[in-house]
């Protein structure tokens, strides 16, 4: 694995600590770190799909985006836009005054980051046992 995809993944298990973490938190979460970090975790795992297979990301935080990016690795993976794209508004809006995540959207938050980390990482998995078969 290429040292800034590696790079990527760490940053995006960074994220995935913080959410899971504040996602516990019984008195007082921060849904709105949830959703955040969950988001963060899913656009970090996406641009180092991308990066690995050498596809142009811009500077976006927009997951249906990156996925739509993906595509011509991964053309199955635009039944996954309408799933994932949510997590976009959880980038910038929730961070400022105005807007607030609720435990509903945490909670869908979290589900889905989780289900997209388990998508991509499996793409990581397969590519380095292509690499070693």
């Amino acid at each position: 694995m290429r040292p800034l995809t590696k790079e990527w993944i760490k940053k995006a298990d960074s994220d995935l600590r913080t959410m899971r973490r504040e996602h516990r938190v019984l008195e007082d979460p921060s849904y709105d770190a949830v959703c955040f970090h969950a988001q963060q975790c899913a656009e970090k795992l996406l641009k180092a799909f991308l990066h690995t297979h050498d596809i142009y990301f811009p500077r976006t935080h927009d997951i249906g985006e990156l996925l739509m990016l993906a595509l011509p690795v991964r053309p199955e993976w635009s039944a996954l836009v309408p799933r994932y794209k949510f997590l976009t508004d959880f980038a910038v809006d929730s961070r400022y005054p105005g807007e607030s995540a609720f435990k509903e959207e945490a909670d869908e938050a979290v589900e889905a980051c989780e289900e997209l980390r388990k998508i991509v990482l499996r793409e990581f998995r397969d590519l380095d046992q292509l690499r070693l078969g």
